[in-house]
């Protein structure tokens, strides 16, 4: 079995959704000017890099990302790769015939060269996830979905997408790097950091070849 880390590397130079805070990493506390130990400080927002969207950053009355149902995040996914695709739509899902009791599905798409290539500035044109499109995973029973951008949704049209996911119960997973992973079953183990009455949280996320 091999292990894949699909999670994006947290420094100053990640591209960030616009309008949310970029990343600022600093050591407080240094032991080459005495101190006892390294401390660093982070800034940075909790849709950033890698990260989980509770059903509170979109639903009003949504539940907040401490309480998401880790039995969600962790478990077999299917990683499914579209390269020609610019929005992934409810036609392209059922022409990728994915594969029956899908309950958690990763999206690799053009998206994952801006990774390879360590784009630091942010995409506009990045693929996503159409409502209908949206609306077919729901009805297919998927749990979990994943995208290799910082949003599933398309660039300015958020809200419809992650409504109709979140609405479902369906976990959101932003920002994967799946640069290295091949079209095919895995096992996934995603956590989120425990963050009170937080909208979303950045996590580390890994697959295991099965």
């Amino acid at each position: 079995m091999r292990t894949y880390d699909i999670t994006l590397t947290i420094s100053p130079d990640l591209p960030t959704w616009p309008g949310d805070p970029g990343v600022e990493i600093e050591r407080v506390e240094k032991i080459e000017d005495g101190s006892n130990a390294n401390v660093s400080r982070v800034d940075m927002g909790v849709h950033t890099g890698t990260h989980v969207d509770a059903p509170y950053h979109f639903l009003q009355d949504g539940i907040t990302v401490d309480e998401l149902n880790l039995s969600l995040l962790t478990g077999r996914a299917y990683v499914l790769h579209l390269p020609e695709v610019d929005l992934i739509t409810a036609a392209v899902l059922e022409e990728a015939q994915i594969p029956p009791r899908t309950r958690r599905v990763l999206f690799k798409t053009r998206n994952s060269e801006l990774w390879a290539g360590a784009e630091t500035e942010f995409q506009t044109d990045f693929v996503g996830l159409s409502e209908d499109g949206a609306e077919y995973l729901v009805r297919r029973g998927v749990k979990l979905v994943g995208m290799d951008y910082l949003s599933i949704a398309p660039f300015k049209q958020s809200r419809p997408t992650h409504e109709r996911l979140l609405e479902a119960g369906v976990v959101v997973v932003e920002g994967l790097n799946l640069t290295e992973v091949d079209q095919g079953r895995y096992t996934i183990y995603c956590l989120p950091l425990k963050i009170a009455n937080s909208d979303g949280a950045p996590a580390r996320a890994i697959l295991i070849g099965v």
